[in-house]
């Protein structure tokens, strides 16, 4: 179960080399991301999430054109104080979407995930 971002770049080598050493690769994430995306290298079992594409990418989009912002230390501070709320928000939703998925975790549970 990957985190998307950077984390998820590093963790797609580990699974192209498990992949390659004849490993089947199951990879969990919500259908909404930044960089997770399918592959024939892995088996993708995708699960909804409560927001789009372009709501995820205003967010992130957001937090970055903030850095550039103008204002105070104060105003500063506060504006990515924020932003860091609303990308906390995103994640703590797919989080508690993939948990209450009872389809997802059932195939998980039964598949020895």
């Amino acid at each position: 179960v990957p985190v998307d971002g950077s984390h998820w770049l590093s963790m797609r080598e580990v699974l192209d080399m498990l992949q390659q050493k004849g490993h089947d690769v199951v990879v969990v994430a919500p259908e909404v991301s930044l960089q997770i995306k399918p592959s024939k290298t892995f088996t993708m079992k995708m699960y909804p999430v409560p927001f789009t594409q372009e709501e995820m990418d205003r967010v992130f989009k957001g937090s970055i054109m903030d850095l550039f912002e103008e204002g105070s230390f104060l105003e500063r501070v506060f504006r990515q104080y924020q932003q860091a709320k609303k990308t906390s928000a995103l994640f703590l939703a797919t989080c508690t979407h993939l948990i209450r998925n009872k389809e997802l975790i059932r195939y998980l549970e039964e598949s020895k995930f």
